[in-house]
């Protein structure tokens, strides 16, 4: 990923509540683009392998929202959190870890991991092609920092963690501010 990049214009196929309809599924499909997210907003975005996933449900996704008020306090708009997944899935895990601060984009065919250049196939491990885990801070629709895990590849035996981090991600932030301020 390159820092200075505009991030690609893509139609992301959403899902949103809408108490007008009834039953079990009250949810419409909305579409929403990468100016939507992106436009006139300082954010953090951050992608991982996919929904339900052990590192991804249990320390990145979760993290990220533990920290949202921290990140807020460095200046950051908003956290998203991108995958592989259609809106179905990404709902579901969503409301399955409580998700009140980080929002979900589901990037279902991987158009949008795939015009950013991260995506790689994971075969090896049944599914298919997904995104490698990254995170970066956007400002207006532009990569101002990047957070690549090493190794990047298709087919990696290997889930790095750690360089995309929410604390990592924080910590350089917060470094950055610091060197500004003095």
């Amino acid at each position: 990923m390159t820092v200075k990049k505009k991030v690609p214009f893509v139609t992301f196929r959403t899902r949103v509540r809408d108490e007008s309809i009834e039953g079990p599924n009250p949810y419409r499909w909305e579409d929403k683009t990468s100016d939507d997210y992106f436009s006139g907003k300082r954010i953090i975005l951050f992608s991982l392998p996919g929904a339900f996933t052990p590192t991804c449900s249990t320390l990145q996704l979760p993290d990220f929202e533990m920290l949202y008020d921290e990140f807020e306090k460095e200046g950051i708009d908003a956290i998203y959190c991108v995958s592989v997944n259609d809106a179905f899935v990404m709902n579901a895990w969503g409301k399955a870890l409580g998700l009140k601060k980080v929002q979900l984009i589901p990037d279902g065919s991987g158009e949008f991991t795939r015009k950013m250049g991260m995506l790689v196939a994971k075969d090896n491990l049944g599914f298919g092609m997904r995104s490698w885990r990254y995170a970066a801070v956007i400002n207006n629709g532009v990569v101002e920092q990047c957070f690549e895990e090493n190794g990047f590849c298709d087919n990696s035996e290997a889930d790095p963690y750690g360089v995309s981090s929410p604390q990592n991600v924080l910590e350089t932030l917060r470094a950055a501010k610091a060197v500004t301020a003095a």
